[in-house]
C-alpha cells in the first residue's frame, strides 16, 4: 500500500507538474459552482446577488494527509438594463492543493455577462447570454519534499544523496493569466419549468504553466509546457412531475487536450415550504461520471450521490463520489466529498422569474 501511494503520487505529479494537460479543478456538484463552470451564468439568478463557496476532497482514502483538498468562493450579482435584459457582474476566488509535495494552484478572476432576452414575456421568455471572465493565478512547489529516484539507496530513502533532478527546475512559484469566454441559452416554459444549454472555451491564450524555464533541460517539448485550452459544453432543466416533486436533470462534457470527462445524472426535489413565508426544499440525485485513461479508452470513474437542502434564501449541497474505477482496489471505493452553500441577496423588483435555479 505504501508503495502503491507513492506510485499515485509520482505519477499525479508527474501529469501534474510537467505535461500539466488536464488539472483543472471540477466539482461534482458543478450545478452549485456556476462562475467555475462558465462565465455566462455571472448574473443569472432569481435575485439580485449570490454567494457560493465549494469545498471539495479527494483521494484521503489512499493519500491520507496528502488528499486533493480544492476550495472555491464567488460572488456576482445582475443589474438590469433597460425593461428586459441584464448585466451580471461577479468575481471568483478559488485555490487547489494536490499530493506531497504541495503543488498548489491560487486564482482569482472576475467575470461579466450581458443577458439579452430574444423573445417571450414576463412568464414565459427566452435568453442569450454571453459571458467572459479574467484572472490571474499563481502556481507553486515545494521541491524540498521530493524523493528523487536516484536518492533511493538499498531501497532505501537517503536525502543527503544528491537528486540529479532537482536542478531542472528552475521556478517553483509563477504568475500567469489566464482568460475564458462562454455562451449560454435558456428558455423560462413558465414559473415551474425551464431548460438550458451553454458552452465556455477556456485558457484562450495557452500560457506557459511549466515549472522548468529551458524545455531542452528536461525534455519537455512546447506543447507540454501549456495550459491547454478547455471546452465545456453543459444542459440542464428543472420540470414539475406533482405539485410538490421537481425533476433536475443535468449533464456536463469537458474536453482538455487528450483528457476527457463526461458527468450526467438527475436531482430529484420536493418541496415542503409555503413559498408566500420561506421556500423549504430537499434534493436527492445521482450522477455517473465518465472518463478517459491515458490510453484514451472511455470507462466508469465515479458513481455520485448529492443531497441539497434550500431553506427561503440559503442552500446547502453535500456529495460523496463512490470511485468505480481500477483505483477502486486502493481506494476501497471511497472517492471525494464536497460541500457547496449558497446564499441569495434578493431585493423588491418588479420583475419576474427569468431564469433557471442553481
Amino acid at each position: 500500500m505504501k508503495l502503491l501511494k507513492h506510485l499515485i503520487l509520482g505519477i499525479t505529479f508527474l501529469l501534474s507538474g510537467l505535461s500539466l494537460t488536464a488539472q483543472d479543478i471540477h466539482f461534482s456538484q458543478f450545478y452549485m459552482s456556476p462562475l467555475n463552470l462558465n462565465p455566462a451564468l455571472t448574473g443569472v439568478m432569481n435575485c439580485n446577488q449570490r454567494v457560493v463557496a465549494n469545498y471539495r476532497n479527494q483521494w484521503a482514502s489512499v493519500l491520507k494527509g496528502d488528499a486533493f483538498s480544492t476550495y472555491s468562493v464567488s460572488y456576482d450579482q445582475r443589474i438590469p438594463v433597460g425593461r428586459y435584459d441584464y448585466f451580471g457582474i461577479g468575481g471568483t476566488l478559488w485555490g487547489d492543493v494536490a499530493g506531497s509535495l504541495d503543488f498548489q494552484t491560487l486564482k482569482a478572476q472576475i467575470s461579466a455577462s450581458y443577458s439579452k432576452r430574444l423573445g417571450g414575456y414576463r412568464d414565459k421568455s427566452h435568453y442569450l447570454v454571453a459571458g467572459v471572465d479574467a484572472g490571474i493565478a499563481q502556481r507553486s512547489i515545494d521541491l524540498l519534499k521530493a524523493e528523487w529516484g536516484l536518492q533511493g539507496v538499498g531501497g532505501v530513502f537517503d536525502p543527503t544523496v544528491p537528486s540529479g533532478e532537482a536542478g531542472n527546475w528552475d521556478r517553483n512559484n509563477f504568475i500567469f493569466g489566464d482568460f475564458s469566454v462562454g455562451m449560454l441559452w435558456f428558455s423560462i416554459l413558465n414559473k415551474d419549468n425551464n431548460v438550458y444549454a451553454g458552452a465556455a472555451f477556456s485558457h484562450l491564450t495557452q500560457p506557459d504553466i511549466s515549472f522548468s524555464e529551458d524545455p531542452p533541460a528536461n525534455g519537455i517539448d512546447e506543447e507540454a509546457r501549456k495550459y491547454l485550452s478547455k471546452y465545456t459544453v453543459h444542459a440542464g432543466g428543472e420540470f414539475k412531475m406533482t405539485e410538490r416533486i421537481y425533476l433536475i436533470p443535468g449533464a456536463v462534457l469537458l474536453f482538455q487536450g487528450p483528457s476527457f470527462e463526461f458527468n450526467a445524472g438527475s436531482s430529484v426535489r420536493f418541496n415542503f415550504g409555503n413559498s408566500r413565508v420561506a421556500e423549504q426544499t430537499f434534493q436527492l440525485g445521482a450522477w455517473m461520471r465518465l472518463a478517459n485513461k491515458a490510453d484514451a479508452s472511455l470507462s466508469s470513474d465515479a458513481i455520485i450521490f448529492s443531497t441539497r437542502f434550500d431553506y427561503d434564501r440559503f442552500g446547502i449541497g453535500f456529495s460523496y463520489d463512490i470511485n468505480i474505477s481500477d483505483l477502486k482496489i486502493a481506494s476501497n471505493s471511497n472517492g471525494a466529498f464536497e460541500f457547496s452553500l449558497i446564499y441569495n441577496f434578493c431585493g423588491n423588483e418588479k420583475r419576474n422569474v427569468y431564469c433557471p435555479k442553481f
